[in-house]
């Protein structure tokens, strides 16, 4: 299992190896100790499982404030996704930045999102299906977000506003330059 640093050090991109042969292919896609080895020590307590159908569903940009907030462990199963984390910690020098990574089942990587990120993704293909698992349970009183196009974050998106497939909560989340500072850097 490979972990590597992004352009912003805590989110991490993790490559489990995959054992292949005529019947297909195992891979480990979760193992503490390794991940542990490259700073990702922490306990998650929920595993989530999202299907779109369409290409070009946006979900996000998603946290929880404290004492909730929660780090997440994002993979594909089926189809593929464009993976966005935004720091939202006030002070960080990365404050506002993101990180984007294609996520797909094809190549079975995942993302690791600390605390203190927004998170979001876009579906690249029909029926894709995201498992994520997270450091806190849904807490409905801090389930908080950030707009998914604030020019501000400056993120690829591979679809336009007009054909992106929102919720309508996603659709009325404030300007990184509305967020209150839930998050500190340290």
């Amino acid at each position: 299992m490979q972990v590597i640093s992004t352009e912003i050090a805590e989110v991490k991109e993790i490559r489990p190896v995959r054992h292949r042969d005529p019947r297909g292919f195992f891979s480990e896609i979760f193992r503490e100790a390794v991940l542990r080895e490259h700073g990702i020590d922490c306990a998650f307590v929920q595993e989530n499982h999202s299907l779109s159908v369409d290409p070009g569903v946006v979900r996000g940009l998603h946290f929880q404030t404290p004492p909730a907030a929660q780090a997440k462990l994002v993979r594909v199963g089926a189809g593929s996704i464009l993976d966005v984390a935004v720091d939202i910690r006030h002070g960080s020098p990365s404050y506002g930045r993101h990180v984007a990574v294609m996520l797909s089942a094809a190549e079975g990587n995942q993302l690791f999102v600390p605390e203190g990120f927004a998170h979001g993704f876009c579906t690249l293909e029909p029926n894709t299906e995201v498992f994520y698992k997270v450091t806190s349970y849904y807490s409905p009183e801090n389930d908080r977000g950030l707009a998914w196009d604030d020019p501000e974050l400056g993120i690829a998106w591979p679809v336009s506003g007009a054909a992106a497939i929102l919720s309508d909560k996603d659709r009325r989340h404030p300007l990184l330059t509305a967020l209150p500072a839930d998050f500190r850097y340290a």
